[in-house]
């Protein structure tokens, strides 16, 4: 019976949302239940796409996006795919008829992962932000709207601008091991040496740009993903702060880190905040 096929695909995507990300994880839990397999679906894909380009080191990693990709469209075409998180990233695609250029774009950028090293214009890292992290909000959009055409195409620049101001963050935070393990470095014409207070400070800055953008698109979602997004919002923005306050130097040096107790009171007063009707929606 397909059923239980289907349903065991569905946990094994829960089941790398929860491991991979504690903070995603919980965020995704206040989703609405109705659209909250559908996002662990999206999330099981993305993350399974890019640990093939940034962790499989000892093996052949282009071999294997190559195979990954080839069933991915044959798990979208034929609604059917025996690897599970093919599976139930399919039925997300086909429910809401995802937009496959969406997903054309995320396997373009996950193979610039494995050929591009430094990114010297705005041109190429634009490019890569887009395909590695704005489809992902897009994608994800279609969900929270429901397959509405009206309501996504209202919604898209602020669901790309979180994407954005999400990947940027990482960048900064992950600077020390992208360029160390995988040595990469996505800010253009940055690298370990050059990376200073005021290119931290014009980093940060874009970043804020991005997030003023974001807030003002994410009070306008459907009340069953509103607090959900939101919640992941403040996560972000709570890490951006702190590398802000964080020096230059420190950056280069460690992961910088919200440790649990943080989350949670970021949680507590977001909840607080939101039933109190204090983030200027409903």
């Amino acid at each position: 019976m397909k059923e239980i096929f289907d349903k065991v695909s569905q946990d094994c995507s829960e089941i790398v949302i929860k491991e991979y990300s504690s903070s995603f994880y919980r965020a995704t839990e206040l989703l609405s239940k109705s659209i909250r397999n559908d996002i662990f679906n999206i999330y099981g894909f993305v993350r399974f796409t890019d640990e093939i380009v940034d962790t499989f080191h000892d093996y052949p990693k282009k071999q294997l996006l190559d195979e990954f990709e080839k069933e991915l469209w044959s798990s979208i075409e034929n609604k059917i795919s025996l690897n599970p998180i093919l599976n139930s990233f399919q039925d997300t695609v086909n429910k809401y008829d995802i937009d496959l250029s969406l997903i054309k774009s995320f396997m373009k950028s996950m193979r610039m992962d494995l050929d591009i090293r430094r990114y010297k214009n705005r041109k190429d890292y634009k490019e890569y932000i887009y395909g590695s992290a704005d489809v992902v909000g897009l994608m994800c959009l279609k969900v929270f709207v429901s397959g509405s055409k009206k309501e996504y195409n209202k919604l898209k620049p602020y669901a790309m601008s979180l994407g954005s101001a999400f990947q940027k963050v990482n960048f900064l935070r992950d600077m020390k091991s992208d360029e160390e393990i995988l040595n990469r470095v996505y800010f253009p014409n940055i690298n370990m040496q050059n990376f200073d207070e005021y290119t931290k400070e014009t980093i940060i800055n874009e970043i804020e740009e991005d997030f003023e953008h974001a807030i003002k698109g994410i009070v306008k979602l459907p009340k069953k993903a509103r607090f959900g997004v939101y919640i992941a919002y403040r996560y972000y923005n709570k890490l951006l702060k702190k590398l802000k306050r964080t020096p230059s130097i420190n950056i280069k040096e460690s992961r910088i880190r919200i440790d649990n107790f943080q989350k949670f009171i970021v949680l507590t007063r977001s909840y607080v905040k939101y039933q109190l009707n204090l983030i200027l929606w409903i």
